[in-house]
């Protein structure tokens, strides 16, 4: 027999659900996500800047 199978993708393209009802004790929206970042992104930028290695 010949080896000219051919593969299908699948019908989920990639995706996957998960249970929109599960409820963690840490939630956190995106908009937390996005401060928390630009807080991350400031610390840093204060760091480099007074204590810059020259």
């Amino acid at each position: 027999m010949a080896n000219n199978m051919i593969n299908m993708p699948s019908g989920m393209g990639g995706l996957m659900r998960y249970n929109e009802e599960y409820k963690s004790r840490f939630m956190i929206s995106p908009a937390h996500v996005v401060i928390f970042m630009i807080l991350i992104a400031v610390f840093v930028f204060v760091l480099k800047t007074f204590f810059a290695i020259k």
